[in-house]
């Protein structure tokens, strides 16, 4: 009796045992678990936080870009609507020598006065290569509605149909924007003869 009552404590105690040992396992799985998780989340965060740093430091460079392309651009056609008002001035001075030759007898000051508008019409296109000023005067080339604005049409001998025969007047371009068409005449066809290209009949029509 009494062997009997050591043997059921000794059972007892032993699955006791047994017990606090799956749940200390139980246990340790859990926080294994709850870490991985953790752990897990944590990446996912990072991850995150990643790529918005990637994609704010991405802004910055194309707002870095974007100014520097605005400043150069500002720096390289800011004196576009200038440039357009100081070409009629160059005009100008231009019709005035042309319409004031040098002769013999004129006085001393009139030819001063005339030598000094001709070192004014020169120092301004000076300036205006500088600043990447160029005129366009196209005799002799082929009609180009982007540079060209066509007056009128003339059978010329000199010249091919679709080519410009005349400049009235002189365009100019800043860099690579036109300031303004040079206007021209358009040689045309002769009779029998096949007809100038298109894009030089619109400009015509758009002119007249």
């Amino acid at each position: 009796m009494h062997d009997q009552t050591l043997n059921d404590d000794k059972a007892i105690h032993g699955c006791g045992a047994l017990t606090e040992e799956q749940q200390v396992k139980s246990s340790f799985v859990e926080a294994t678990e709850l870490a991985n998780d953790q752990i897990v989340a944590l990446e996912k965060q990072l991850a995150e936080m990643k790529d918005n740093w990637l994609r704010a430091l991405a802004e910055g460079e194309n707002l870095r870009r974007r100014a520097q392309r605005e400043k150069e651009e500002a720096l390289k056609y800011g004196a576009v609507n200038l440039g357009r008002e100081m070409v009629s001035i160059v005009d100008n001075l231009h019709r005035a020598l042309e319409s004031c030759p040098v002769t013999d007898d004129m006085s001393s000051n009139i030819k001063s006065l005339i030598s000094g508008v001709e070192m004014t019409a020169q120092e301004m296109l000076n300036v205006f290569q500088k600043h990447g000023i160029k005129k366009i005067s196209p005799l002799g080339e082929k009609f180009d509605p982007n540079y060209h604005q066509a007056v009128f049409e003339v059978e010329h001998n000199d010249h091919p149909a679709g080519h410009v025969a005349q400049v009235l007047q002189d365009g100019y371009i800043m860099h690579d924007r036109l300031l303004r068409a040079a206007m021209v005449g358009v040689a045309k066809a002769s009779s029998g003869s096949a007809d100038i290209p298109s894009s030089t009949d619109d400009s015509c029509k758009k002119s007249s």
